[in-house]
Protein backbone atom coordinates (compact mmCIF):
# COMPACT_ATOMS: atom_id res chain seq x y z
CA UNK A 1 0.00 0.00 0.00
CA UNK A 2 1.10 3.38 -1.23
CA UNK A 3 1.42 5.94 1.56
CA UNK A 4 -0.91 8.64 -0.41
CA UNK A 5 -3.34 5.87 -2.33
CA UNK A 6 -6.39 3.78 -0.85
CA UNK A 7 -5.36 0.42 -0.33
CA UNK A 8 -7.31 -1.70 -3.73
CA UNK A 9 -8.57 -4.46 -2.00
CA UNK A 10 -9.93 -1.87 0.93
CA UNK A 11 -11.38 -0.71 -1.81
CA UNK A 12 -12.69 -3.09 -3.78
CA UNK A 13 -14.42 -5.05 -0.90
CA UNK A 14 -16.13 -1.50 0.20
CA UNK A 15 -17.52 -1.15 -3.80
CA UNK A 16 -18.31 -4.55 -4.38
CA UNK A 17 -20.62 -4.34 -0.57
CA UNK A 18 -22.13 -1.13 -1.93
CA UNK A 19 -23.20 -2.47 -5.37
CA UNK A 20 -25.04 -5.75 -3.26
CA UNK A 21 -26.46 -3.18 -1.21
CA UNK A 22 -27.76 -1.15 -3.91
CA UNK A 23 -29.03 -4.59 -5.61
CA UNK A 24 -31.01 -5.95 -2.45
CA UNK A 25 -32.25 -2.34 -1.94
CA UNK A 26 -33.86 -2.23 -4.97
CA UNK A 27 -35.00 -6.00 -4.88
CA UNK A 28 -36.63 -5.08 -1.76
CA UNK A 29 -38.06 -1.63 -3.17
CA UNK A 30 -39.58 -3.46 -5.83
CA UNK A 31 -41.23 -5.77 -4.18
CA UNK A 32 -42.58 -3.62 -1.67
CA UNK A 33 -43.66 -0.97 -3.67
CA UNK A 34 -44.53 -3.40 -6.60
CA UNK A 35 -46.06 -6.12 -4.75
CA UNK A 36 -48.19 -8.40 -7.09
CA UNK A 37 -45.74 -9.04 -9.78
CA UNK A 38 -42.86 -11.20 -7.58
CA UNK A 39 -46.12 -12.14 -5.34
CA UNK A 40 -47.39 -14.26 -8.54
CA UNK A 41 -43.97 -15.83 -9.12
CA UNK A 42 -43.90 -16.89 -5.47
CA UNK A 43 -47.25 -18.13 -5.60
CA UNK A 44 -46.77 -20.11 -8.79
CA UNK A 45 -43.26 -21.80 -7.23
CA UNK A 46 -44.78 -22.80 -4.08
CA UNK A 47 -48.13 -23.89 -5.85
CA UNK A 48 -46.21 -25.88 -8.24
CA UNK A 49 -48.89 -25.22 -10.74
CA UNK A 50 -46.30 -25.19 -13.94
CA UNK A 51 -44.25 -27.90 -13.15
CA UNK A 52 -44.23 -31.52 -14.24
CA UNK A 53 -47.27 -32.65 -11.66
CA UNK A 54 -45.22 -35.90 -10.59
CA UNK A 55 -47.71 -37.31 -8.32
CA UNK A 56 -45.03 -38.37 -6.22
CA UNK A 57 -43.79 -34.56 -5.85
CA UNK A 58 -46.92 -32.80 -5.88
CA UNK A 59 -47.38 -33.01 -2.28
CA UNK A 60 -44.94 -30.67 -1.23
CA UNK A 61 -46.93 -28.27 -2.98
CA UNK A 62 -48.49 -25.17 -0.49
CA UNK A 63 -51.50 -24.19 -2.66
CA UNK A 64 -53.07 -21.96 0.47
CA UNK A 65 -52.92 -18.02 -0.87
CA UNK A 66 -52.61 -17.17 2.75
CA UNK A 67 -49.12 -19.09 3.48
CA UNK A 68 -47.81 -18.50 -0.13
CA UNK A 69 -48.27 -14.93 0.73
CA UNK A 70 -46.96 -15.11 4.44
CA UNK A 71 -43.55 -16.50 2.61
CA UNK A 72 -43.66 -13.94 0.49
CA UNK A 73 -43.51 -11.23 2.91
CA UNK A 74 -41.09 -13.31 4.83
CA UNK A 75 -38.62 -12.86 1.29
CA UNK A 76 -39.02 -8.87 1.14
CA UNK A 77 -38.75 -8.63 5.10
CA UNK A 78 -35.51 -10.65 4.40
CA UNK A 79 -34.26 -8.81 1.96
CA UNK A 80 -35.02 -5.29 3.39
CA UNK A 81 -32.87 -6.33 6.54
CA UNK A 82 -30.51 -7.95 4.47
CA UNK A 83 -30.18 -4.37 2.03
CA UNK A 84 -29.95 -2.52 5.64
CA UNK A 85 -26.69 -4.70 6.73
CA UNK A 86 -24.90 -3.79 3.46
CA UNK A 87 -25.89 -0.51 3.64
CA UNK A 88 -24.78 -0.21 7.08
CA UNK A 89 -21.51 -2.16 6.10
CA UNK A 90 -20.85 0.21 3.03
CA UNK A 91 -21.25 3.13 5.24
CA UNK A 92 -18.61 1.79 7.87
CA UNK A 93 -16.10 0.47 4.53
CA UNK A 94 -16.37 3.96 3.66
CA UNK A 95 -15.65 5.38 6.36
CA UNK A 96 -12.91 3.41 7.57
CA UNK A 97 -11.08 3.82 3.99
CA UNK A 98 -11.28 7.90 4.78
CA UNK A 99 -9.28 7.33 8.25
CA UNK A 100 -7.19 4.33 7.10
CA UNK A 101 -8.68 2.22 10.12
CA UNK A 102 -11.32 0.21 11.59
CA UNK A 103 -12.38 -2.12 8.70
CA UNK A 104 -12.58 -5.25 10.80
CA UNK A 105 -16.59 -3.77 11.99
CA UNK A 106 -16.95 -3.46 8.06
CA UNK A 107 -15.42 -6.55 7.29
CA UNK A 108 -18.00 -7.95 9.99
CA UNK A 109 -21.05 -6.52 9.02
CA UNK A 110 -20.49 -7.32 5.00
CA UNK A 111 -20.14 -10.76 6.32
CA UNK A 112 -23.92 -10.82 7.67
CA UNK A 113 -25.29 -9.39 4.94
CA UNK A 114 -23.71 -11.50 2.44
CA UNK A 115 -24.08 -14.71 4.20
CA UNK A 116 -27.82 -13.10 4.34
CA UNK A 117 -27.63 -12.99 0.46
CA UNK A 118 -26.30 -16.75 -0.32
CA UNK A 119 -28.87 -17.68 2.18
CA UNK A 120 -31.40 -16.17 0.60
CA UNK A 121 -31.10 -17.14 -3.01
CA UNK A 122 -28.59 -20.12 -2.24
CA UNK A 123 -31.05 -22.07 0.82
CA UNK A 124 -34.10 -20.17 -0.53
CA UNK A 125 -34.69 -19.96 -4.29
CA UNK A 126 -32.06 -22.93 -5.56
CA UNK A 127 -32.50 -25.33 -2.76
CA UNK A 128 -35.97 -25.02 -1.21
CA UNK A 129 -37.74 -23.32 -4.68
CA UNK A 130 -35.45 -25.20 -7.50
CA UNK A 131 -35.83 -28.75 -5.87
CA UNK A 132 -37.93 -28.57 -2.82
CA UNK A 133 -40.88 -26.88 -4.93
CA UNK A 134 -39.42 -28.16 -8.06
CA UNK A 135 -38.62 -24.63 -9.99
CA UNK A 136 -36.32 -26.07 -12.53
CA UNK A 137 -39.31 -27.72 -14.01
CA UNK A 138 -41.48 -24.96 -15.09
CA UNK A 139 -40.51 -23.05 -18.03
CA UNK A 140 -42.48 -19.63 -16.97
CA UNK A 141 -41.60 -19.40 -13.21
CA UNK A 142 -38.13 -20.71 -13.19
CA UNK A 143 -35.51 -18.00 -11.05
CA UNK A 144 -32.88 -20.39 -10.36
CA UNK A 145 -30.81 -18.51 -13.47
CA UNK A 146 -31.49 -15.43 -11.28
CA UNK A 147 -30.99 -16.58 -7.98
CA UNK A 148 -27.33 -18.39 -9.40
CA UNK A 149 -26.18 -15.15 -10.54
CA UNK A 150 -27.07 -13.20 -7.62
CA UNK A 151 -26.10 -16.23 -5.40
CA UNK A 152 -22.10 -15.92 -7.40
CA UNK A 153 -22.17 -11.86 -7.00
CA UNK A 154 -22.52 -12.06 -3.44
CA UNK A 155 -20.21 -15.43 -3.04
CA UNK A 156 -17.23 -13.31 -4.95
CA UNK A 157 -18.11 -9.91 -2.73
CA UNK A 158 -17.42 -12.51 0.14
CA UNK A 159 -14.39 -14.10 -0.77
CA UNK A 160 -12.83 -10.39 -2.04
CA UNK A 161 -13.98 -8.83 1.81
CA UNK A 162 -12.11 -11.44 3.40
CA UNK A 163 -8.93 -12.00 0.95
CA UNK A 164 -5.99 -10.86 3.23
CA UNK A 165 -5.12 -7.26 3.20
CA UNK A 166 -8.73 -5.86 3.07
CA UNK A 167 -8.17 -4.73 6.86
CA UNK A 168 -6.07 -1.71 7.25
CA UNK A 169 -2.92 -2.48 8.88
CA UNK A 170 -4.08 -1.26 12.55
CA UNK A 171 -6.75 -3.71 12.27
CA UNK A 172 -4.57 -6.85 11.87
CA UNK A 173 -3.55 -8.58 14.65
CA UNK A 174 0.46 -8.35 16.17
Amino acid sequence: MSGTGLPALPVAAALLTATVALYMALVAFGNITDFDTNRQFVRHVLAMDTTFKDPDLMWRAITSSTLQDIAYVLIIVWETLTALVLIAAAVVWFGGLRRRAGLARARRLSTMGLLMVLLLFGAGFMAVGGEWFSMWQSKSWNGLDAAARNFMVAGIALVVVHLPGTNAPSDQAS
